[in-house]
């Protein structure tokens, strides 16, 4: 897998998916950082949770997440933002994007002693991808990633709550690039 690293930003808001789009194309981002991103949402405790996962080359990606001027009529809502950081990827079962039938569970650890082999032995039909921190500062040890079909993501996220993530969720992605005229 080379020197590429996964980059993940979590967002939580109470705006929908639509009006977070909106927001989105009002921020100024760095140079090239909506080239390779695959957003994602998550609904969960009267909020809704955004991951961004920017692939780039090592030290490819400078992230930045500002506001431009106020040019929009949309209610102001706070969303607030965090860089979760750059992950080197250990296990790539899944390059491609989740079909209509599918869903993302994303699992996320900050103890680096948790059993992966485990992990992997779940007994519902998935794909994983595992991420390990790349940097001293990332906010997780291990991010996990498991493409399943939705009428299994219930039973997966049941498996998974019993390794203690630090955060779990199901979360259905979709595309950047109908809103890319920012």
């Amino acid at each position: 897998m080379g020197n590429n690293v996964v980059h993940f930003v979590c967002f939580e808001t109470t705006l929908d998916k639509d009006e977070f789009i909106q927001r989105w194309g009002e921020y100024h981002r760095s140079a090239n950082s909506d080239a390779n991103v695959t957003l994602q949402q998550c609904e969960k405790d009267h909020a809704i949770k955004y991951l961004a996962q920017h692939r780039c080359r090592e030290g490819g990606l400078r992230f930045i997440f500002s506001k431009e001027t106020n040019k929009s009529r949309i209610r102001r809502t706070v969303i607030t933002a965090e860089q979760a950081g750059g992950y080197v990827i250990l296990q790539s079962a899944r390059t491609t994007e989740t079909t209509l039938n599918e869903s993302k569970i994303f699992a996320f650890f900050t103890s680096p002693l948790i059993d992966l082999n485990l992990c992997r032995q779940i007994d519902v039909p998935a794909k994983l991808n595992i991420y390990e921190a790349y940097y001293e500062n990332c906010s997780y040890a291990y991010i996990l990633e498991f493409f399943v079909k939705n009428k299994y993501a219930s039973k997966l996220l049941e498996e998974m709550k019993k390794y203690n993530p630090a955060e779990i969720g199901i979360y259905k992605e979709f595309a950047l690039s109908t809103v890319q005229s920012f």
